[in-house]
């Protein structure tokens, strides 16, 4: 059944040129060029825990004593008070409403105001540290700074870089090198990584819109991968990758009290990220693949899915740049950038409303992240 099933879903006539079979694009020592293997997708998945493992190793040894040694402390907020009902309550919904605090406080014989401090210092429990935060952004600029520059480094020499159009020509003949399939490996198991650990890292606001982003971004990867469209899906990882290294910079320049640093780098990754995400992201890549692609190659069905999941990271990076934009202004009146980048962590939202001094933030990723 489940062959039955994997062969209904493969089928040649969806994934594939007219006049085109697997065993066309199988790789094989008779081929005359190398052409991927869909069994390597299984690569990225234990490479992803390879890569989380790295993370933690330089998190711990390397990036927590640099953020120390720039004064960032490790502290924890006040704990809330022993409170069972409280405890329960809020495990059961950490967000609280009007109703439910005005009924837990009648039933508690607390005030509505007890109620609600405590409620606010269960929710900083919660809350990550700053090194914890500086950390995470170290380790993401880090990884961004490698990959755009190694994908710049392998690609540097291949025609589609400079010309798109060979993205096409030739297809699916084409063959894959070993530093292109090193590029797509790696980049796959980052966002497999990025994936597993979105669940225990720092929540933020767009968690869901990162979640699809990363979905959406492994499911280009892969299919493209499968059927060797991996020359304009290298292309896609290589300038997703320049806007968010000087995001990811931004942040811990904020973390570490260099504020006129943060406000600096953030102007470049504005700049940077309307330029790549969208300029060149939909009028170069998406109107590579929309216009020029059917004027080189006969159409068939996979190409209308990989658009539309083009189109879905489109969507996604016009909902972050209005987030960009908000605190672009509200830096612009405030003086500086306030708050954290693209999207605030949930329990930044709370606190939001009973701090005057603390603007709505929100954070760009990750992603951030394409």
């Amino acid at each position: 059944m489940l062959r039955q099933l994997l062969d209904t879903f493969w089928r040649e006539d969806v994934w594939l040129p007219p006049n085109t079979t697997w065993e066309d694009i199988a790789p094989g020592p008779d081929k005359a060029v190398v052409y991927t293997d869909y069994r390597h997708l299984l690569v990225p998945l234990p490479l992803a825990f390879v890569i989380i493992f790295l993370r933690q190793m330089l998190e711990k040894y390397w990036f927590a004593p640099f953020g120390k040694s720039l004064g960032i402390k490790h502290t924890r907020p006040k704990r809330a008070p022993n409170n069972p009902k409280l405890e329960a309550a809020y495990l059961a919904s950490p967000k609280i409403k009007h109703k439910q605090l005005c009924g837990l406080a009648k039933q508690l014989d607390m005030t509505e105001r007890q109620v609600e401090r405590w409620w606010r210092l269960r929710r900083s429990q919660d809350k990550p540290s700053t090194l914890v935060k500086f950390c995470e952004n170290m380790w993401r600029f880090t990884f961004y700074l490698y990959n755009f520059s190694y994908g710049l480094f392998v690609l540097w020499d291949k025609e589609w870089l400079w010309d798109i159009d060979y993205c096409y020509l030739g297809y699916p003949h084409q063959g894959i090198t070993n530093d292109i399939w090193w590029h797509y490996m790696i980049s796959s198991a980052f966002y497999w990584a990025l994936t597993f650990s979105q669940f225990w890292d720092v929540k933020h606001k767009d968690f869901w819109q990162m979640f699809v982003h990363h979905i959406a971004t492994i499911a280009l990867l892969s299919f493209s991968w499968v059927v060797d469209l991996h020359r304009i899906g290298s292309l896609v990882l290589l300038f997703h990758d320049f806007a968010d290294i000087f995001l990811d910079a931004a942040k811990a320049a904020k973390y570490a009290a260099y504020q006129r640093l943060c406000d600096t780098i953030f102007a470049i990754f504005t700049v940077l990220w309307v330029v790549t995400r969208l300029g060149f992201f939909p009028f170069y890549i998406i109107w590579s693949t929309s216009i020029r692609a059917p004027m080189l190659l006969p159409m068939f069905p996979a190409y209308y899915i990989f658009n539309s999941l083009l189109f879905l990271l489109l969507a996604l990076h016009m909902v972050w740049t209005w987030f960009i934009f908000q605190v672009a202004y509200k830096a612009i009146n405030a003086g500086k950038m306030e708050g954290d980048i693209r999207s605030s962590s949930s329990s930044d939202i709370s606190d939001s409303s009973h701090n005057s001094n603390h603007s709505t933030p929100n954070r760009v990723n990750n992603k951030k992240e394409t």
